[in-house]
């Protein structure tokens, strides 16, 4: 049995593609935090599986959907991600055959519509795993699946595809958002860089991008993303050094509530 977790907030622009894609799952669940526009009215029309809850960050809320979750498996999707046909079958697959305890799936960013091969340099996560003994990281971003120490982790080919911009203002949006959290999270763990570390950091990113990940290759949108990615790492850095004030403390811890179907 297959459950499939996603959080979201205010993606009625993404979440119906999203659904689409996992349709074919044992279990959806779909977890709200605080949405203003019709994503939940969405999710009712694919899920009775949809809680309401605060914002407590990434893998807080990654945890608190894997909790509800019932299936032997979980895949974890974002609400701007989709799973191809070729993946839903390689999915099926690795299910019945049980080699492994985890997999590895590859992200693939389109933007304005077009899948970029290279600049998103296809990140390896863990998105598919046994539920059973496995958990989420309490990071605020970039959280992580906690797997039992025996556990056996795999690779999947097939992608997911990952709709991240729905415009330039959304990506610009949604960097200065990221850069915060993170920002906060270093700030957390010890000594600020110095600034000529975070220039230095900027500019190997959009080296990384550009020529080591050959995003040259996917045209002006591969130049567009290599800047908006050394943005994000000048942004992450400088915010630790002057702290973004808007982003304050996350709120107490409440319960999640599950939202009615009717």
């Amino acid at each position: 049995m297959l459950s499939v977790i996603i959080i979201a907030k205010n993606e009625a622009a993404n979440i119906q593609r999203c659904l689409e894609s996992v349709k074919w799952a044992d279990e959806i669940i779909v977890l709200d935090s605080g949405s203003t526009d019709q994503t939940v009215e969405i999710a009712k029309k694919y899920t009775d599986n949809i809680y309401l809850t605060d914002w407590q960050g990434y893998g807080v809320q990654k945890q608190r959907a894997l909790s509800v979750a019932t299936g032997d498996w979980v895949l974890n999707l974002d609400a701007d991600e989709s799973v191809s046909e070729g993946l839903k079958f390689a999915i099926q697959q690795a299910m019945d055959l049980n080699e492994a305890d985890a997999y590895r799936i590859p992200i693939y960013m389109n933007f304005y519509g077009k899948p970029m091969r290279y600049s998103s340099s296809p990140k390896r996560h863990i998105r598919l795993f046994k539920r059973e003994g496995a958990r989420y990281s309490d990071d605020i971003v970039h959280e992580k699946v906690v797997l039992p120490p025996e556990a056996k982790v795999e690779k999947l080919k097939q992608s997911i595809l990952h709709h991240s911009y729905q415009d330039l203002s959304h990506a610009i949006a949604k960097m200065n958002r990221y850069s915060s959290y993170t920002a906060r999270s270093r700030r957390k763990e010890g000594k600020p860089p110095s600034f000529i570390s975070i220039l230095f950091s900027a500019g190997w990113m959009f080296f990384r991008c550009l020529i080591l990940q050959r995003g040259f290759l996917d045209g002006k949108e591969g130049y567009i993303l290599a800047v908006l990615n050394a943005e994000g790492s000048f942004y992450r850095g400088v915010k630790q050094l002057y702290p973004d004030r808007r982003i304050s403390d996350l709120p107490d811890t409440k319960e999640i509530k599950k939202e009615e179907n009717g």
